[in-house]
């Protein structure tokens, strides 16, 4: 799918499409104004500055294939400014975890409840990722 003209990417990953902000307004438009409570959230824990990557679930899913999370993080973490480190945790919940504080700038939020995604990068810089609980 063409993204040109949005606040957005949007990617397919078996099947399943995910929308990727391109700036920290955009990341609240996406994640509180596009995405529907029951999409998953992903973005690079630790505070740094990165993408808010939404993958929808019009299915209501309790939990998405691995192969799409697994996809989904990497994408987080490349679209972000860890996307040169060799490990990069991601944060992955449900849109209705996220949260937007009171007065805080575009693009900060805060998360209910979260599971952890590491993404490793080896050597020829191609990435994977694994699942592992908060």
């Amino acid at each position: 799918m063409a993204s040109k003209g949005r606040r957005y990417r949007t990617v397919v990953v078996e099947g399943y499409e995910v929308l990727i902000g391109k700036g920290d307004a955009d990341n609240d438009e996406l994640t509180f104004a596009l995405a529907a409570p029951e999409d998953f959230w992903l973005h690079v824990a630790g505070g740094v500055p990165g993408s808010h990557v939404v993958v929808r679930n019009p299915d209501k899913l309790d939990a998405l294939p691995r192969a799409v999370v697994e996809r989904a993080a990497e994408l987080a973490a490349r679209h972000s400014k860890a996307r040169d480190a060799r490990r990069v945790d991601v944060h992955l919940c449900r849109v209705a975890d996220v949260s937007k504080p009171r007065g805080a700038p575009p693009g900060q939020v805060e998360l209910r409840r979260w599971e952890r995604v590491r993404v490793h990068r080896d050597a020829g810089s191609n990435a994977a990722a694994r699942r592992s609980d908060s």
